[in-house]
C-alpha cells in the first residue's frame, strides 16, 4: 500500500538559526535556465523550490541545502552544472527543468546512480531507460490526450488546427498523442503545421489554419512561438480560439509582451492561482510578498519537488550522511510507494518515473489565469 504524504504548508514551529545549522543537511542541486529564453520556467521553478526549503528548514529536524544552477536551456552547460553539483557533493538533484537539458543530465546521473526529480520536463523521454530519473509535471502524451478530449467535450471548436514545433521532442511527442486522441474521439483536425526553433514567421501556418476554416488552434508549444502567433493573427484579423499547454505558462510575464493579447487563451496547467483552498492562497501570498509576481505552475511544480524529496528522504531514511549511490538506491525503493498531496495535485509514481495527476484547465481573463 502506498503511504499517503502532504506537503500542507507549516506556518509555526519557526526555530532559531543556531538550532537549524545543528540540523543534519541533505545537500540538493538545482538545474535550470535562470538566464535565457526559457528562463521564466527556470527562475519560476527555482523560487517556487527556495520558498519550499525556506518552509522545510523553519521546521527544525533534517534541513535542506539548494545549490542553484543555470544551464540557460542548454544541454551541454547542463551536464556542466551537474558536473560542479556532482563535485559539491549533491546526494540528488531538483531538476533539470526543461526537456533536452533533463536527458543529456539524466544520462550522466543514471551511470553515476544520483537520482533526479524534475519539476516540469516533461517527455517520456526524459525517463525512458533510466530508474533514477522521476517527474512531477504529467508527462506530454497525457497533455496531449487530454488537451483534445477537454476540447471535445466542452465543444470548444468544430475545427480545430495544430501548430507545433517538431525540433522540439516536448511540442512534437504533445502533438502525437493529441492528434491520436483526436482521431479516437471524433474531434476534426483540419490543419496540422511545423516550424523549427528558429522561426519568427508565422504567416504560412496562420495561413492554412484560417484557410481551412480552423476555429480553435491547438499550440503545444512554448510561450515564446506563442506570443509571436498571437500577435501575427492578430495583424491578419485571424480570431479562433487559442488552447494551449503548461510551456504557455508564463506568456503573461514575458517581457514587452501585450497580454490583452492572450485574453481568452485556454490552456492545462495543474496549479492555478485562484484556487480557493488554503495552501495555495497561502503559497501565492508568500511568493508575492518575496518575489513580487504571481506564481505560475512551474513556481509550484519547483515547490512540490522540493517537499516530495524531502518526504521521500524521511521515509527512507536518508541523512546528510547517505552517500549520493545509497540515497538513489534508497529513493528508487521509495518514490513508487509513496502518495504525495501537493500543490498541484495529488501525485504518485509508476516504478518509471512517470507521475500520476489530473490536470486542470484555466482560461485567460483581465490579464490572470482563471480555472474553467
Amino acid at each position: 500500500m502506498k503511504k499517503i504524504l502532504s506537503l500542507a504548508l507549516v506556518l509555526v514551529l519557526i526555530l532559531s538559526l543556531g538550532t537549524a545549522a545543528m540540523a543534519d543537511t541533505i545537500k540538493m542541486g538545482f538545474i535550470g535556465p535562470l538566464t535565457g529564453a526559457a528562463a521564466v520556467y527556470g527562475v519560476s521553478c527555482a523560487q517556487g523550490a527556495q520558498i519550499a526549503v525556506e518552509e522545510i528548514n523553519a521546521l527544525g529536524g533534517l534541513q535542506i541545502e539548494l545549490n542553484v544552477q543555470d544551464d540557460e536551456h542548454d544541454a551541454e552547460k547542463s551536464v556542466n552544472a551537474y558536473n560542479l553539483l556532482w563535485d559539491w557533493g549533491a546526494q540528488m538533484i531538483c531538476g533539470t527543468v526543461t526537456t533536452a537539458p533533463c536527458k543529456a543530465v539524466g544520462a550522466e546521473a543514471f551511470n553515476d546512480r544520483m537520482f533526479m526529480l524534475t519539476p516540469s520536463a516533461s517527455s517520456t523521454d526524459v525517463t525512458a531507460g533510466k530508474d533514477n530519473v522521476y517527474q512531477v509535471c504529467f508527462t506530454d502524451p497525457a497533455q496531449g490526450a487530454a488537451s483534445a478530449q477537454f476540447i471535445f467535450d466542452q465543444a470548444l471548436g468544430a475545427k480545430v488546427a495544430v501548430i507545433y514545433n517538431n525540433a522540439d521532442a516536448y511540442s512534437t511527442g504533445i502533438y502525437q498523442t493529441f492528434v491520436a486522441k483526436a482521431g479516437e474521439i471524433g474531434l476534426e483536425v483540419v490543419s496540422a503545421t511545423t516550424f523549427t526553433d528558429d522561426t519568427t514567421d508565422f504567416s504560412v501556418q496562420l495561413t492554412d489554419a484560417k484557410d481551412n476554416g480552423a476555429d480553435l488552434v491547438f499550440l503545444p508549444i512554448y510561450y515564446t512561438p506563442a506570443s509571436m502567433i498571437l500577435n501575427q493573427a492578430k495583424a491578419m484579423e485571424y480570431a479562433p480560439k487559442f488552447f494551449g499547454v503548461d510551456g504557455m505558462d508564463g506568456i503573461l510575464t514575458l517581457e514587452g509582451f501585450d497580454t490583452s493579447l492572450a485574453e481568452g487563451v485556454m490552456l492545462l496547467t495543474p496549479f492555478a492561482a485562484d484556487a480557493e483552498d488554503e495552501r495555495t492562497q497561502t503559497f501565492v501570498a508568500k511568493y508575492q510578498e518575496q518575489f513580487g509576481d504571481v506564481p505560475t505552475q512551474f513556481s509550484a511544480d519547483g515547490y512540490d519537488a522540493v517537499f516530495a524529496l524531502y518526504e521521500a528522504c524521511l521515509e527512507a531514511g536518508i541523512t546528510g550522511d547517505t552517500s549520493t549511490e545509497d540515497a538513489c538506491e534508497l529513493l528508487v525503493a521509495t518514490m513508487p510507494n509513496m502518495i504525495v498531496s501537493g500543490l498541484t495535485g495529488e501525485m504518485d509514481w509508476e516504478a518509471t518515473g512517470e507521475v500520476s495527476k489530473t490536470p486542470k484547465a484555466v482560461i485567460i481573463q483581465d490579464g490572470v489565469y482563471v480555472g474553467m
